[in-house]
């Protein structure tokens, strides 16, 4: 992988977290690399380490064992460095804050002037299509609404990386599913390089270039499976040989993964 694509690079990655009943180890001998405008999805069973990891590379958990780097850097100095945005699993708005002042909130932090804050605050909303919006309140949208604007405040100072720890997972699958296709329409856009944890086999599949499947605690990649779908994926892309081909690989690496619990 030629190095100035290489985005994230995690070598031996492991992770303990002592506690009074003994170590939990999180994650283990974790090996992966991001390309520059890759969209690389995590995928694993409920406590293997897919949101520790995503926590790793944005500097807030540290590991125990290994080496892992983020734009060259570690992981605490791309933070300090602005390097990503993060969008969680809620969408974390201030109620008494607009949706404009909310996304603003990391613009005033950082020091721009109000004419800036004002002027990417606008650019984003035309992005995650709330143009119109920013005087509203977060009690005024639907929960689709207001995980968009959580993913416009971390597109606001532009960082080339962003990570969502599954961001859609409370939402019902009617909106999901235009979520899912406005988030692809949003990277094509925007080239960004995205991390994104999900527990859903169709998500993973319909959105990544590379879908990564992780095992049970301790967390370690079992597979890195490339997609051959084309970039520009219509949402019944999904009743598609070759999309079915996909999840039946993801959904195999699971089991293989589970072992003997499966």
């Amino acid at each position: 992988m030629d190095d100035q694509n290489k985005v994230i690079a995690a070598r031996n990655l492991d992770l303990v977290f002592p506690t009074s009943d003994g170590d939990v180890h999180a994650l283990s001998n974790v090996d992966l690399e991001v390309n520059k405008g890759d969209f690389v999805s995590f995928i694993g069973p409920s406590g293997c380490g897919k949101t520790t990891f995503l926590r790793c590379i944005a500097g807030l958990e540290t590991a125990t064992g290994g080496t892992l780097s983020v734009n060259g850097m570690s992981p605490e100095e791309a933070r300090n460095a602005r390097a990503y945005g993060y969008v969680f699993q809620a969408a974390g708005l201030y109620p008494w804050r607009t949706i404009g002042k909310n996304i603003q909130l990391p613009l005033e932090i950082m020091g721009f002037d109000r004419e800036e804050r004002e002027s990417r605050m606008k650019r984003v909303l035309q992005l995650v299509d709330l143009e119109g919006f920013d005087g509203k309140y977060p009690w005024q949208l639907s929960g689709g609404m207001q995980q968009r604007a959580s993913i416009a405040r971390a597109l606001a100072f532009d960082a080339d990386i962003l990570l969502m720890d599954e961001p859609f997972g409370a939402l019902d699958e009617i909106v999901r599913d235009h979520l899912n296709e406005q988030l692809l329409k949003l990277w094509a856009r925007t080239e960004k390089t995205i991390c994104f944890v999900t527990h859903s086999i169709p998500e993973a599949v319909y959105l990544s270039t590379r879908i990564v499947v992780m095992s049970p605690r301790p967390g370690r990649i079992t597979e890195v499976i490339e997609s051959p779908l084309p970039r520009d994926r219509p949402l019944d892309i999904r009743d598609s040989a070759a999309f079915i081909e996909i999840a039946h690989r993801v959904r195999e690496g699971l089991r293989a993964g589970h072992g003997d619990d499966v």
